[in-house]
């Protein structure tokens, strides 16, 4: 896939340039100066020859074939272009010109115009509006950027072609690796899928980087990422945070939700690693293509300074890793090889005036001991500090005795230079502070963990989906987004959930029949499609225990409804039998745009917006991922019964958020629902729905 754009044999520079300084000019130099071996065709009509190459006029004056076509002339002359690399039978077209859907109207017309080129043909696309390709195992540099990254086994794809200037100096700088750099643009044709898809089997290509701005379609992304990820770590940078909540809703869900909540449960299904920053990005990115995957969490701190471990100590206790307790033997061992003063309990200090060969000796009891599954190695620059031997040792044990990930910090500047090259050359990971350490080696644990998580299975309920095809149906023909309480109740009881007996009044009178029937206690709720949420207005009245109290609360809750919301059409008091007390739970549903429906856990009732205690998925839902929702709360252990209290039926709830994930599934129309709370009873109770709305696309 894509073998044409990383590695082809013939390439054409549609607008190549005598003139130094120009793009066209660049790009055809690159590929001179870094040693492309493949055919080169400068394309420019009033030059003979360009950087002493024979040009030509057309790509129709090209005789042979030409596997890609580089074209950099200003955006009003590409599609024409474009359909000439068509009849040519071009495969694959870079599109560097800037001036499409970036630079306004005009632009976005000609981006459509060449994205409708492209897909009445076979030709794939990289751009436009894009530095370029650069694959150093086979010396292709189509790009317009000064340098070239050695080889090395890490991808990087952008969206933005400055970054990927920034980081291409970086590389230089650092002697970092790459196998290829790919600058998006705009994405009219090819994008990150087709990218991810293309460096799964690229055996060039030990890890995959991206930065990325926004994801099309966001469901294929999935599929294809959590495949990719089973071979390759994924390691992404999405900007754009601060846009998130940017959508007016109503709903708690929508509220609590944006689409930065929805990349966040969206890279976490699929096994994408998100870094926070750049920085992160490549600190994450040299340690897997470096070093060896932990096997657990277990972490050893060694260094010759207290503030750092108890900083790298600290870092590790905020994070999933542990530290690791070590064996008698080890601890044998580090004693009786490390001064008195030394601390030989994690983490180790083997004090100020250690050498390289104390830190050996450390360093060979803790890679031995089985309790240790990764070692982070600070050092500080001290009078009797051997920066030089101590990196040299550690580069020694890594590459001949250590199976395990070693990651270093060696902190400072101008004194650990020396050091930082000789790890560098060995392939150590080197961080100038001990939690940045601390962080890639937390992120190849969870990575690791992603993938011995077996994937759970799917589970489909069977359900009346003919019923609630008949409500939606039924509604879009009125124009109604907003469902009212009783068609919810009927949706989500052909979807399987429980529910108290519910009887609608008008009056009083009717009310206090209603409160006989189904026996006190009860409930009551005001009924307005325009009251989403009634406690905010004292539209619920509970424990309610005779007829006296149904009569004065009705005319209560019509009274309130009336003065807070005086617009509302109001339908009459609900009567519901009262269900026995237990845990109020939010489930909820919001239709992210990338990815659908983006679905929402967490402690319910009135305090939900306040506490935010709450966990995100993108359905639909396996088992273990409805599993993991519910435990990821931070009052899980309240619903698992704390002091002596009944645990609450998980069984049912989990139940609910798959039943709830089947319902949002099958039918996309819905943009937002709650139900809140759901009472869940003790265990072996199961759970009961006691409000809920619903709103839907019209």
């Amino acid at each position: 896939m894509l073998e044409k754009l990383f590695g082809p044999k013939s390439i054409a520079v549609i607008g190549a340039s005598r003139q130094e300084g120009k793009v066209g000019h660049s790009v055809l130099k690159n590929l001179l100066q870094y040693g492309y071996k493949g055919k080169l065709y400068p394309i420019n009509p009033k030059a003979e020859e360009i950087l002493g190459i024979r040009t030509y006029s057309t790509i129709f004056s090209v005789e042979g074939k030409i596997d890609l076509a580089v074209v950099v002339i200003p955006s009003r002359f590409v599609p024409p272009i474009l359909k000439d690399c068509v009849k040519k039978g071009v495969d694959s077209v870079i599109i560097i010109s800037a001036g499409f859907k970036e630079s306004g109207k005009e632009g976005s017309k000609l981006e459509r115009e060449i994205v409708e080129i492209v897909n009445n043909s076979s030709i794939r696309l990289l751009g436009p509006n894009c530095l370029g390709v650069i694959d150093t195992a086979s010396s292709l540099n189509t790009s317009f950027a000064a340098g070239m990254p050695s080889r090395g086994n890490i991808a990087f794809f952008s969206q933005s072609g400055a970054l990927c200037t920034a980081v291409l100096d970086w590389a230089l700088e650092e002697d970092v690796g790459f196998s290829k750099f790919i600058s998006l643009g705009n994405k009219a044709d090819i994008d990150e899928v087709d990218l991810l898809l293309a460096l799964a089997d690229d055996p060039e290509t030990k890890v995959i980087l991206g930065y990325l701005e926004g994801i099309g379609n966001g469901i294929r992304f999935m599929e294809v990422a959590k495949e990719v990820s089973q071979k390759k770590p994924i390691i992404i940078t999405k900007s754009g945070r601060t846009q998130a909540g940017a959508r007016a809703a109503s709903s708690h869900t929508g509220t609590l939700t944006g689409s930065e909540t929805a990349y966040e449960a969206a890279f976490r299904q699929c096994g994408v690693i998100r870094a926070e920053t750049v920085e992160a990005l490549f600190d994450y990115a040299i340690a897997f293509a470096y070093q060896p995957l932990p096997r657990g969490p277990n972490l050893a701190i060694l260094t010759n300074a207290g503030g750092p471990g108890i900083i790298a100590a600290d870092a590790a206790e905020k994070s999933i890793l542990q530290m690791a307790s070590f064996r008698e033997k080890t601890i044998g061992k580090l004693r009786k090889e490390l001064p008195a003063n030394a601390s030989i309990y994690n983490p180790i200090d083997v004090v100020g005036d250690a050498g390289a060969d104390r830190y050996e000796k450390a360093m060979r009891a803790l890679i031995d001991d089985p309790a240790v599954d990764s070692l982070v190695v600070i050092l500080t620059p001290q009078a009797m500090t051997e920066i030089k031997e101590t990196a040299e040792t550690i580069n020694r044990i890594s590459s001949t005795v250590s199976d395990k990930p070693i990651v270093s910090s060696f902190m400072g500047r101008l004194e650990v230079k020396v050091g930082m090259r000789i790890l560098r050359a060995g392939k150590i990971p080197n961080y100038s502070y001990p939690e940045r350490a601390i962080s890639a080696l937390e992120a190849m644990v969870k990575y690791r963990k992603w993938k011995e998580t077996p994937s759970g299975k799917a589970l489909s309920f069977e359900v009346n989906k003919k019923k609630v095809e008949e409500i939606f149906s039924k509604a879009k023909e009125k124009g109604k987004a907003n469902l009212t309480p009783e068609e919810t109740r009927e949706v989500l009881f052909a979807y399987g959930f429980s529910l108290p007996k519910r009887i609608v009044t008008e009056t009083s009178r009717e009310a206090i029949s209603a409160a006989d029937s189904l026996s006190y206690p009860v409930v009551m709720k005001i009924v307005s499609p325009d009251i989403l949420h009634k406690s905010d207005i004292g539209g619920v009245k509970i424990g309610i225990s005779e007829k006296s109290q149904v009569a004065r609360s009705f005319e209560h809750l019509i009274s309130n409804a009336k003065r807070f919301m005086p617009e509302a059409l109001i339908l009459g008091v609900a009567v519901e039998e009262m269900v026995e007390p237990g845990r109020e739970v939010i489930l909820g549903s919001s239709r992210d745009p990338s990815f659908g429906p983006l679905l929402m856990f967490g402690l319910g009732g009135i305090y939900v917006e306040t506490l935010k205690d709450v966990s995100f998925r993108i359905a639909p839902l396996n088992i273990l991922e409805a599993d993991s929702m519910i435990r990821e709360i931070r009052s899980y252990p309240i619903l698992k019964g704390v002091r002596g209290e009944e645990p609450s039926d998980l069984i049912a709830v989990k139940e609910a958020l798959l039943r709830l994930s089947q319902l949002v599934t099958d039918f996309p129309e819905i943009l937002e629902m709650d139900i809140n709370p759901l009472m869940v009873l003790p265990a072996g109770k199961g759970a009961v729905v006691i409000d809920s709305r619903l709103t839907i696309k019209i």
